[in-house]
């Protein structure tokens, strides 16, 4: 328990600065590819910025592989961590502790499930396209068939390509650009797979709240209406006239009046002088 308290700890006061060093990698790494007649110093700059920030990603994998209480199962927990330390190669990767950051920020404002899978998508579209546009634009700038030249048509191939959309007018024609491509196409398509589910998860959702509203309304309506049908006969008994006479059942009969005409007069019990 005290191994979890201290990796958390960790995790929590490293996620302010390790997010300012996945902003400085990304801008190393984008800088040589949008400029590369850019002064010689400014390479050897993003290179040492590049190096040092992933230097940081590993004390940080290192550190936290040491505080976990069981050390393969937050290896198997955690496998773009260990991928990004063991190959330098794929450090643009390292930029989803963005959205790592994100959904933590989630979870402590308690978004909804649906905010916070929009959240990474989201993140996880923007991250795919400035990387795939850049590598993309480095692999093919040069080549001779190439036709993706600029970081706009690179931003406008990596949209049309994520998208599913293809219109053709920018393709990749090397070999490692094509491989780019695929990759794109499958992140665009797991992504739309995910929004189309996040947006009916939203809708059933919402469609199951008003159901078991109106559900709770129409027992409420029956409960009412019972009681305001036993208030009626409770009225309608409390106004009836009480039953009198005789031959009522439960009613006694009224005694006879002597002075009443037409009825004998009751002999007397005292003898006749």
């Amino acid at each position: 328990m005290k191994q979890r308290t201290a990796q958390m700890r960790w995790e929590a006061r490293t996620q302010g600065p390790l997010l300012g060093l996945a902003v400085a990698f990304g801008v190393a790494y984008a800088v040589p590819i949008v400029a590369p007649d850019a002064q010689h110093w400014v390479h050897q700059l993003c290179t040492v910025v590049e190096w040092t920030v992933w230097g940081a990603f590993a004390v940080d994998y290192v550190v936290r592989l040491v505080l976990a209480p069981y050390t393969w199962l937050f290896v198997r927990k955690h496998p773009l961590d260990l991928l990004a330390v063991l190959l330098p190669l794929v450090q643009p990767l390292r930029l989803l502790r963005v959205v790592a950051t994100l959904l933590l920020v989630g979870r402590r404002a308690r978004m909804a499930p649906q905010i916070t899978l929009t959240t990474y998508v989201a993140g996880a579209v923007v991250g795919l396209m400035m990387f795939g546009s850049l590598a993309v634009l480095h692999v093919e700038r040069n080549a001779p068939d190439g036709n993706i030249r600029t970081l706009g048509d690179a931003v406008w191939w990596s949209f049309t390509t994520m998208t599913t959309v293809g219109y053709g007018d920018h393709a990749p024609t090397t070999g490692l650009g094509r491989v780019l491509a695929v990759g794109l196409m499958l992140s665009g398509i797991a992504l739309l797979g995910v929004v189309t589910a996040n947006i009916a998860a939203w809708f059933i959702s919402r469609f199951d709240r008003d159901d078991a509203e109106e559900r709770r309304q129409t027992a409420l309506l029956e409960a009412l209406t019972a009681e305001v049908r036993q208030l009626r006969a409770e009225v309608a008994r409390l106004s009836a006239p009480p039953p009198s006479g005789p031959g009522v059942p439960g009613v006694p009969a009224a005694p006879a009046d002597p002075a009443a005409p037409g009825l004998p007069a009751q002999a007397s019990s005292s003898p006749t002088p």
